[in-house]
């Protein structure tokens, strides 16, 4: 296994604001371990205990809940530089949803629970990470309100009309990259794969949007 450098991972925003020598006594603490997976493997598991979070190095996971009929949700996506799991390793509750490889991946896990123990907390990298850690959680949390914004529609038009504006908001222009595959983008939304392909399709044929596969440009922004 490749070993990371502190100058790699100052780069990563749970390290931001850590000089190398800092970011090396992490890695000298025991506290991480790294792991590659393929696409489509479960990285945690609903139903078990953690006491790591995942950051992810290259590649991208995604956050999803199935229920005992098989029925999946997408919750978020996770891409490189970003955590997960953060929650369940720290208030030590039982995962309710399933971290899986989107594509193939490298992921870093810290031991958030054993850092933030009386070992850790006098070093001088600790409040630096805590900090970062409270503001990546933060992040998420909003990710996640804006799930349900997107989501709160019955009408299928609208649950994409708000999520390509959020897209668009976020990329800063009318054209973009989604994190989501078609299939993806239907457990994310909770829509049925037919029926959003076909509301795709008329938004193309309405002259509102274009897209290729997971590239989007808005045509028409007063009829998104």
């Amino acid at each position: 296994m490749k070993k990371e450098t502190p100058a790699a991972l100052s780069k990563i925003p749970l390290f931001r604001n850590l000089p190398e020598n800092d970011i090396e006594d992490v890695l000298r603490s025991g506290l991480t371990e790294s792991r590659k997976y393929r696409k489509g493997a479960a990285i945690l598991r609903a139903g078990t205990l953690t006491k790591k979070l995942g950051v992810v190095l290259s590649g991208s996971v995604t956050i999803e809940n199935v229920d005992l009929w098989g029925n999946r949700s997408i919750l978020s996506g996770v891409s490189s530089g970003q955590i997960f799991g953060e929650t369940y390793a720290l208030t030590g509750e039982m995962l309710m949803v399933d971290a899986v490889a989107a594509c193939d991946c490298e992921i870093l896990f810290l031991d958030v629970k054993k850092m933030t123990g009386p070992a850790f907390r006098a070093r001088g990298w600790f409040p630096v990470m805590l900090m970062n850690l409270l503001m990546l959680s933060s992040g998420k949390n909003l990710t996640l309100s804006n799930r349900i914004f997107h989501t709160s529609s019955k009408r299928v038009r609208t649950r994409l009309q708000s999520y390509l504006t959020f897209c668009s908001l976020k990329a800063g222009s009318v054209e973009f990259d989604i994190p989501f595959d078609r299939q993806q983008l239907a457990d994310y939304l909770n829509l049925d794969r037919t029926a959003l392909s076909k509301e795709l399709g008329k938004m193309k044929s309405e002259g509102i949007i274009d897209f290729r596969k997971s590239h989007f440009r808005i045509l028409a922004e007063d009829r998104l």
